[in-house]
């Protein structure tokens, strides 16, 4: 993958590492603070509330959150214990139980990763402060009702950023507007990344570290383990839960369909921007994690010495390992077996999908990217390297999408031919492999709605959909503009994603008809100013670029 300097007739796009890559995935944050590991970490004392606030308990203690606007929140949950010291590349463990009323007032630490370069569109919203903990495993609940005879669909949120970077602690991931505005209590999860949630140690280890490569997976599965034990005086429904995500969140989202750990805890799965097709297989997450040691002076058979390092340590070391903690990995234990391949995972065979893309992804994704006109010979160029394919497969590529989309300049005509290589293209694969199963249903969306902002360069890239989805488009601005149109698209889209939460079905009144996604009809919701269903859209684009990538 490119380096975030270089401009895009250097930007070799390719959709297998597309989640792999942490300087490209949505959801990473500037800056950061270390702090000291071998303390749990607490809330500041400023955070303190006074007695008056909402108090719910949990199967570990009393939380005292907050209640403004119609809607209680509680932040910095615990839902296991700190992941520092022996815990380190362990499967998580409980929390330990707490005497009295605990504060849950502050977001929770993020999980320790390094700073990252951000692509321009989504660097016009992040957070300013943040603190790196390897005490990470928090989350954060918005709801509008605290008993448990509401029975109120839940939606549990998995943060982008690759499996390197992010948190759910970033603005537009509150909950509070999809609370209030359709009646769902919504979760957001803090869990391990990179090498602390992905290093492959079982071949170099042994048995004590066999689930290494997916500890960070295996954090999701106890927050939704969490979610099934406690979200009832919450407001929540145990029996109707969505895991649902974007780009990185997304893949996490796939993969958790394909382990067994995970079965029964959701009812329902939405993918926003990514698919997970495959994993990383254990003989090269193992020669990373090998490299990995090697640069921290360790030889094969010291892993041990990997808990005691400090947590500073180990981020600085990532840097400059190819691959080195990179996502989930086909260990045989807690992930058996590729997510999607060859076919859809049987797990999450009777779990309804929601799926979908922006319309060009990659003007929201790469760090550095140039929006600038360019040329025929550059258009030649970049499609070429986006697609893997030679001279006489990119001309025949370009001529399809400038026939199928003669609006499109050339500049527009290499952005949505890289976005679908790149992001729609595995996305259409996981469609069709879960719609093959005929378990379940599964809806496809397309988002073609361009953002105006910064005179509509941007058009449709990634992250687009986060502030629709979750009713934010106000706080959005520097995204989404200040436009009315933005309303009406924000209703329809998280009313489509809450529906879901709620039966299994993203219909609404707002929307026409939905149907399910099969594999010869291939119908598909167009969010725009005018929503539409579109039987497989751009067909000839999507054969045309099958055949340019096998070629």
């Amino acid at each position: 993958m490119p380096s975030p300097n270089k401009t895009p007739e250097n930007a070799s796009i390719h959709r297998r590492s597309f989640l792999n890559n942490a300087t490209l995935a949505a959801g990473a944050l500037l800056g950061g603070t270390l702090v000291d590991t071998s303390k749990t970490w607490a809330a500041p004392a400023s955070a303190k509330a006074d007695s008056s606030g909402p108090v719910v308990e949990t199967a570990t203690g009393k939380i005292r959150g907050s209640f403004q606007d119609s809607v209680y929140a509680f932040k910095g949950v615990p839902y296991g214990a700190s992941t520092a010291g022996p815990r380190r590349f362990m499967p998580p463990a409980k929390p330990d139980p707490w005497t009295g009323v605990r504060d849950a007032l502050t977001l929770g630490p993020q999980a320790p990763q390094a700073a990252a370069t951000l692509p321009e569109f989504f660097a016009m919203m992040t957070e300013k402060n943040r603190t790196l903990s390897e005490d990470c495993l928090h989350l954060h609940v918005w709801t509008s009702a605290l008993s448990a005879n509401h029975k109120k669909p839940v939606m549990v949120w998995l943060h982008g950023g690759g499996y390197s970077s992010g948190s759910a602690n970033w603005p537009l991931y509150d909950g509070s507007a999809l609370a209030a505005e359709h009646d769902v209590v919504l979760v957001g999860v803090n869990h391990r990344l990179n090498i602390f949630g992905h290093l492959y140690l079982a071949e170099l280890g042994g048995e004590k570290y066999a689930d290494s490569g997916n500890v960070g997976m295996l954090d999701i599965v106890a927050a939704l383990e969490w979610v099934r034990d406690n979200i009832g005086p919450f407001g929540g429904d145990p029996s109707k839960v969505l895991i649902f995500g974007e780009s990185g969140g997304g893949g996490k989202v796939s993969t958790l369909m394909a382990m067994p750990a995970a079965q029964g805890l959701f009812q329902r799965a939405a993918v926003q921007s990514a698919s997970a097709i495959k994993a990383i297989p254990r003989d090269r997450a193992s020669k990373s994690a090998e490299e990995f040691m090697a640069k921290l002076g360790l030889a094969k058979n010291q892993v041990n010495e990997l808990q005691n390092l400090p947590m500073d340590k180990l981020i600085a070391a990532m840097d400059g390992v190819r691959g080195v903690g990179a996502g989930p990995v086909v260990d045989g234990h807690s992930l058996p077996n590729d997510p999607f391949d060859p076919t859809a995972p049987k797990f999450s065979e009777s779990v309804p999908l929601l799926i979908g893309t922006n319309a060009t992804e990659i003007s929201g994704l790469i760090p550095g990217i140039s929006l600038d006109p360019i040329d025929a010979a550059t258009l030649r160029t970049n499609v070429k390297q986006s697609t893997h394919s030679g001279d006489e497969q990119a001309d025949k590529l370009i001529a399809v999408y400038k026939k199928a989309q003669p609006n499109l300049n050339d500049l527009e005509v290499w952005l949505t031919i890289a976005s679908d290589a790149a992001v729609r293209a595995g996305v259409l694969t996981e469609a069709e492999r879960k719609a093959a199963l005929g378990k379940a249903p599964v809806y496809m969306y397309y988002l073609t709605w361009r953002t105006p902002v910064k005179g509509g360069k941007f058009r449709s890239p990634h992250v687009l959909d986060v502030p629709f989805v979750f009713d934010h488009v106000d706080m959005a601005k520097e995204m989404t503009g200040d436009g009315q149109d933005r309303y009406a698209l924000a209703q329809n889209m998280s009313g489509a994603w809450a529906a879901f939460a709620r039966n299994g079905n993203p219909n609404h009144k707002g929307l026409p008809h939905w149907p399910a996604f099969d594999a010869s009809k291939r119908a598909t919701m167009e969010f725009n100013r005018e929503c539409r269903v579109v039987d497989d859209p751009n067909r000839e684009e999507r054969l045309a670029l099958k055949q340019a990538v096998q070629a």
